[in-house]
């Protein structure tokens, strides 16, 4: 019997700073994009380049700890799997799609963006698959590192459960 798989890992910069929502029924979604680059030589063996722009989607604890530490330029290595939605244009009536990556896992790479924050990687994971836009359920981040001087923050790493 033949399985599928929908997996993807992306390793990329932000293109900018995450944004963060709350959806109708209380589900905190945060959406940011991820740009990866990737080279080649051509026949006559000059150097070749290409970016791709990936839109990423985080939901609950996952979308809070993203919003809060991730910022544009900073590295990052995404897993999740894709999606594609559609909706009705509200002004053309055009039916739209979006395919992005929903994330299960986000490990944060490199230095971080903040002054005096400790160096290397940080991650952060979803333990439950997230909803589609309309459904409500709870997500169980791991616990990522604090950056010096960030207690203060709005998520404590005492309210991280690990």
């Amino acid at each position: 019997m033949a399985r599928d798989l929908n997996r993807v890992m992306l390793i990329g910069h932000l293109t900018q700073d995450p944004e963060i929502r709350t959806t109708a029924n209380g589900q905190t979604v945060a959406t940011f994009t991820v740009a990866t680059n990737r080279q080649w030589k051509d026949a006559q063996g000059a150097l070749q380049s290409q970016s791709e722009f990936h839109n990423v989607v985080a939901w609950r604890k996952l979308a809070d700890i993203a919003h809060q530490y991730l910022r544009k330029g900073r590295q990052v290595f995404v897993e999740g799997y894709l999606q594609t939605r559609s909706w009705i244009g509200q002004q053309d009536n055009v039916k739209r799609y979006r395919t992005e990556v929903v994330a299960d896992n986000i490990i944060f790479l490199g230095a971080p963006t903040a002054v005096g924050a400790q160096e290397g990687s940080t991650k952060a994971t979803s333990t439950d698959t997230p909803p589609p836009p309309d459904a409500s359920s709870t997500a169980t981040p791991a616990q990522p590192k604090v950056p010096v001087g960030a207690e203060e923050e709005e998520i404590r790493i005492e309210d991280i459960p690990f």
